[in-house]
C-alpha cells in the first residue's frame, strides 16, 4: 500500500476500533508518539494503546485531508465533537514506522468527561 492507503485503511480500522488490525499496519519497532504523552514503542504496546483508548472514549475520526509525499503522509482530522488534530506517519514498505500527532488534549478530556491531570 501507498502511504495514503495505509493512513486511508488506518482511519477505517480505527473507527472501527480495531486494535489487533490497527496494530498490524504497524512496524515491529513502531513508534507512535502522540505529543501530549510519552512516545509508545514496539507494534504490541501500540496495540495495547489503542485497546486502553478505545475503552476510555468513544473516538472517531472524520478525514479532512490526507497528503503523501514519499514515504510520509499527512491526516487532518476532526471528530463529531469538534476536535481538531493532525497526524504525520511515517510508511516504509506500507506499515507504520513513525507516527507523531498533534491535537488539543485538555479539550477532548472535557469533550469526553475525563479526569483531567492536576499537573
Amino acid at each position: 500500500m501507498t502511504p495514503k492507503e495505509t493512513i486511508q485503511k488506518f482511519v477505517e480500522l480505527f473507527n472501527s476500533k480495531d486494535a489487533p488490525g490497527l496494530s498490524k499496519l504497524y512496524h515491529e519497532d513502531a513508534i507512535n508518539h502522540q505529543v501530549a504523552y510519552e512516545p509508545v514503542i514496539g507494534k504490541k504496546s501500540i496495540e495495547e494503546m489503542f485497546e486502553r483508548e478505545f475503552s476510555a472514549a468513544e473516538m472517531v475520526c472524520i478525514v479532512e485531508n490526507i497528503f503523501e509525499d514519499g514515504e510520509w503522509a499527512i491526516l487532518e482530522w476532526k471528530d463529531p465533537l469538534g476536535l481538531r488534530g493532525c497526524g504525520f506517519f511515517h510508511v516504509i514498505d506500507g506499515k507504520i514506522k513513525f507516527q507523531r500527532g498533534y491535537w488539543d488534549q485538555l479539550s477532548f478530556l472535557r469533550q469526553h468527561h475525563l479526569p483531567i491531570p492536576k499537573e
